[in-house]
């Protein structure tokens, strides 16, 4: 992956995309984002530049990641201000919805700690329509423009080829979508979620309809209520979930099971689907619309893996290695 140049400006300031003027340090040498919706867009971006971690690394991703995230200090918040204070870092990426674009707690550690920050702004913390312009602000941010445009114009892309796709299947020819979470699958998301954000890209697929009332999601549903959805297929957090329900009389019972339309959900180096919300997402795009629309979308997702993890990774995979991605067997 090639490196940020620093951009050695005296007192340079930059429009953060709140609107706030922002001076910032001669030299951005360290970033800091205090969300995993942050750090994962500068682990994509600028990695080498990051001066801590929200949660460690696990050694199954480490392949996946630039060698210098493999083992750096652990602050998951912002708002601790001691650990914050050692890292120090030159500038802070403060992650924020439309709806609540500013954390007064945040600015107090920050304006404390005498650290520049800056808003970085997505719909729902983690909306892929909102991906290109967060990475073309933080590319200016940190010096790294040119490799900014291509993952935003490639995210563009994406969205701009699976919403043709979408848009052509007619609203009765859409599959109903249930997503999996926890162990045993029973755990979803309301169709409004931001954890079932790429669901409403895809047709407005998802089978449990409502309204979220916590950031976390993770709604309980009992086995009668998806028995009743009945739906066409299913992607899950787990593996063994889904050999599990494969074996299960009961489950066999359920259309997407009957069918083998059970799917694990890519998750190296981080979640294609959700968990963190964040530019795997991208990529997640063409995987979902490839299952739920495989003759209408019929990419070499293999390849598409490979072309993904070289951009945004800087990761260059075999076919064979990719197809275990894509299965979840990494």
């Amino acid at each position: 992956m090639e490196s940020c140049e620093k951009t050695p400006v005296s007192g340079r300031e930059i429009i953060d995309m709140a609107g706030r003027k922002v001076i910032l340090p001669e030299t951005i040498n360290s970033v800091f984002a205090g969300s995993f919706y942050g750090y994962t867009m500068l682990a994509s971006l600028a990695p080498e530049m990051i001066a801590a971690t929200p949660m460690p690394a696990r050694e199954c991703d480490k392949r996946y990641l630039h060698p210098h995230l493999h083992d750096l200090p652990v602050i998951e918040k912002i708002t601790e201000v001691d650990a914050l204070a050692k890292v120090k870092p030159d500038v802070i990426v403060v992650w924020a919805d439309k709806e609540q674009p500013f954390h007064k707690k945040s600015e107090a550690v920050c304006d404390s700690l005498g650290i520049p920050f800056v808003y970085a702004i997505v719909g729902n913390l983690g909306d892929v329509e909102d991906f290109p312009a967060a990475y073309e602000f933080l590319g200016k941010l940190l010096g790294c423009e040119a490799r900014a445009a291509r993952l935003a114009e490639y995210c563009r892309e994406t969205l701009a080829e699976v919403t043709t796709v979408v848009d052509r299947i007619p609203e009765r020819l859409r599959p109903g979508v249930y997503y999996a979470e926890c162990e045993n699958g029973l755990a979803t998301e309301f169709d409004d979620s931001l954890h079932a954000h790429l669901f409403r890209l895809m047709g407005d697929v998802n089978v449990h309809r409502g309204h979220i009332a916590e950031h976390k999601g993770l709604e309980p549903v009992t086995f009668e209520q998806i028995e009743a959805y009945n739906p066409d297929v299913i992607i899950a957090w787990s593996r063994s979930f889904v050999k599990n329900v494969m074996l299960d009389p009961r489950w066999n019972e359920i259309r997407a099971v009957r069918n083998h339309r059970v799917y694990p959900i890519p998750n190296v180096p981080f979640n294609w689907f959700d968990r963190p919300p964040c530019f795997m997402r991208i990529i997640g795009l063409k995987w979902l619309a490839h299952l739920l629309y495989p003759n209408d979308y019929a990419v070499d997702l293999v390849k598409e893996t490979q072309q993904f993890y070289a951009l945004y990774l800087d990761k260059e995979i075999s076919a064979e290695e990719a197809g275990r991605i894509i299965a979840q067997e990494t």
